[in-house]
């Protein structure tokens, strides 16, 4: 495993979908065990492919229960409504209060290409669907709705 380095605010790459990953294989396997450490370094709790300059669809993410690993993620379902303060690994120091689903249930593959599903509340809720638009080009500050007080 190896520390990449994050992508910050102001990258174009930040901005570009990322494509769908179609091989699983070792450089997969390394990449998420990259973004592992990574994240864990940065005391993250999600961190998408882009931000560590590789536009494919691979989210990791730890809320405190555990690394997930999802490769391909896609919302299937959504339930409620939100209002919290987000943040971002790629926009240190930058905060502010989305709206997003309290519910959410991910359909994704694992690092083995397996598919698999999942269901976020609460915390988990905001953190896969902040990742999976960084998947999409979209930083969490497209969907602010005001500042943090």
């Amino acid at each position: 495993m190896a520390y990449r380095n994050i992508v910050k605010k102001g990258d174009p790459i930040l901005y570009r979908k990322s494509r769908r990953v179609e091989v699983f294989d070792k450089k997969l396997h390394t990449l998420l065990d990259d973004m592992k450490e990574t994240l864990y370094r940065e005391n993250g709790v999600g961190l998408a492919a882009v931000q560590v300059g590789v536009l494919k669809r691979v989210i990791v993410i730890d809320v405190g229960e555990g690394l997930i690993e999802l490769v391909n993620p896609e919302i299937v379902f959504t339930q409620g409504v939100q209002e919290e303060a987000e943040g971002c690994l790629s926009l240190p120091g930058e905060y502010g209060v989305t709206s997003r689903p309290a519910v959410v249930k991910i359909k994704a593959q694992n690092r083995n290409g397996q598919w698999c599903l999942y269901k976020g509340e609460e915390l988990k809720a905001r953190c896969l669907c902040h990742e999976i638009d960084h998947l999409d080009g979209i930083l969490f500050t497209k969907r602010v709705i005001k500042p943090v007080d």
